[in-house]
């Protein structure tokens, strides 16, 4: 199939176009969020990037939206023919659990969500939905958690604050310190007034580098209240780390008991951090736990694989539809 889809979440699409079909992705001068193409990622030849102003109805097979404006540029451009499928990558906003999703009771979209728990928080109306949950490619299992530290993955901690745990942060620091990956880290310490013995914000780093860095991590710490599933979480999962993580949103599904901590109430996090910080042969079967879990539910094959048989599904129904 031709798949034209827009470069919006590198870590998602990088595992999206891994599949046995031809990926259109837009690029412009500039680059930019609407034309970052390829964005020198080192994909397969099958992800092409094209000019969305010369493709014609016939060009393109599906279209994978993942934000609003998309939608009404494509219907302007490829007609109502064309089949659309919506994934939505987050969490709802605002008047949750009432929240209306902006393609809430339409007939010309199918809408993914990437969790069963957000499938369930927005209001989808009477808007067909579908739940294909993550999956990534394995980067193997590098575990090694010779450093007695703790390892997080966010984006712009110090701006999100309590949407993603930050204001736990030193809570955690107290019991080992903890090492934070991402943009914007490194104001951390100082916007949390923890030493910087305790809490280092690392930075941004490739994913090769940062998967060995986790590896060599004691613990993962999840701390996230109201995010979608972070790949980062599944990321460590397949490295063979260890979780310790706030029962939000879908973490209390993807981390299984063996696999870590999994509590509402920091104080339990906090004393199953203790835990696996002072055995490591813990830690070590711990993450091994986690690593078989995420294999077996998060895997590459059996995302490409839902996706095939979503994507054969919606171009069925366009080649019933007459003209």
């Amino acid at each position: 199939m031709r798949i034209l889809l827009w470069h919006v979440h590198g870590s998602w699409t990088d595992a999206f176009v891994r599949g046995g079909h031809d990926y259109l992705l837009p690029v412009e001068p500039g680059g930019g969020p609407w034309g970052l193409g390829r964005a020198g990622r080192d994909w397969p030849p099958n992800v092409r990037e094209v000019s969305f102003g010369d493709l014609r109805p016939d060009d393109v097979d599906v279209v994978i939206a993942q934000r609003v404006p998309e939608v009404a540029s494509v219907r302007a451009r490829l007609g109502p023919v064309v089949p659309l499928v919506y994934v939505e990558h987050n969490t709802p906003r605002g008047d949750v659990p009432d929240t209306r999703h902006p393609m809430a009771d339409r007939d010309d979209v199918v809408l993914v969500h990437v969790t069963s728990f957000n499938r369930l928080m927005w209001h989808s109306g009477d808007a067909e939905t579908v739940v294909i949950g993550h999956g990534i490619p394995d980067p193997g299992h590098r575990y090694t958690g010779a450093l007695g530290r703790t390892a997080m993955v966010v984006n712009e901690p110090v701006r999100r604050g309590r949407v993603t745990g930050t204001d736990l942060i030193p809570l955690f620091a107290r019991v080992t310190p903890v090492d934070v990956f991402g943009i914007d880290v490194d104001a951390l310490p100082g916007a949390l007034g923890v030493p910087a013995d305790r809490l280092c914000g690392v930075g941004d780093l490739g994913l090769a580098e940062l998967h060995d860095e986790l590896a060599r991590r004691r613990v993962y710490l999840h701390l996230a209240r109201w995010t979608s599933l972070g790949l980062s979480l599944l990321e460590a999962m397949h490295l063979g780390m260890p979780v310790v993580a706030l029962a939000c949103t879908e973490a209390v599904t993807a981390v299984p008991p063996d696999a870590g901590v999994v509590h509402t109430d920091p104080d339990v996090l906090l004393a199953g951090l203790r835990r696996l910080v002072d055995d490591p042969d813990l830690a070590a079967a711990t993450g091994r736990a986690a690593r078989a879990h995420a294999l077996e539910h998060f895997g590459l094959g059996r995302f490409l694989e839902s996706w095939d048989d979503l994507l054969v599904t919606v171009t069925r129904r366009r080649r019933r539809t007459p003209p």
